[in-house]
């Protein structure tokens, strides 16, 4: 082969490279999103997460933003010991994370890992009364849901104070948000500053206005 043969195998390389790289047939590197010090998990046991810059949200007032030094969380109602607890004392609890599909009833949803302590852990902190059947969860902007007792601990239910590994930033509903699995995102509370438990029936916010009351994903979005 001539000296000019080589040269020109060489250049055809160099181009098919170049041509390779521009039309996005060798993957470029993705780059998660950091958040102060932390870094956004973009998967998790082998699952794509959804950004947090991608995904959905709703609020009845805007986001709210919450002193993490001045935030308590209040659990009372048919309990044996009421409390107040602090955001560092919540994160003392043993952690959980899950990754869960948020749908809402308006057609969007979005995949993303969850991390936060089970409802159940909290209970066992105060106690709960044998008579108990729901729990009620009210926000910092006037939001409210309930749960029955019963689903919170058949399925783990947890309050997450991360996503994708980030500390929930004030418009994800810092500190706590709700993960009710399985169900739509309406009954997703976020800004959870108190938790009721009761023995009778409670409708929400959306509720109130037609909403279903259960709101299985899949299931109707009105009563």
């Amino acid at each position: 082969m001539g000296h000019l043969g080589v040269k020109q195998i060489g250049l055809a390389i160099i181009c098919l490279i170049v041509i390779t790289a521009v039309s996005g047939c060798l993957s470029a590197t993705k780059q998660p999103s950091v958040y102060g010090n932390e870094t956004e998990a973009t998967e998790y046991q082998g699952i794509e997460l959804t950004p947090i810059s991608n995904q959905g949200n709703n609020a009845i007032k805007g986001t709210h933003y919450i002193d993490r030094d001045t935030y308590r969380l209040q659990i009372d109602g048919l309990v044996e010991t009421p409390v107040n607890l602090t955001y560092d004392q919540i994160l003392e609890y043993p952690s959980t994370s899950k990754v869960l599909d948020l749908n809402c009833v308006e057609g969007w949803g979005f995949t993303a890992k969850w991390t936060g302590v089970q409802v159940e852990t909290l209970f066992n902190v105060t106690g709960v009364n044998e008579n108990a059947t729901t729990v009620i969860f009210y926000s910092a902007d006037g939001y409210s849901t309930s749960h029955d007792l019963d689903y919170l601990l058949d399925n783990n239910i947890m309050v997450a104070y991360k996503i994708n590994d980030v500390t929930l930033p004030p418009d994800r509903g810092f500190p706590l948000q709700l993960v009710a699995e399985d169900k739509y995102g309406y009954k997703w509370g976020k800004w959870i500053t108190h938790i009721q438990i009761t023995n009778t029936g409670y409708k929400g916010y959306w509720e109130t206005r037609g909403y279903s009351n259960k709101a299985d994903v899949g299931g109707p979005a009105f009563e």
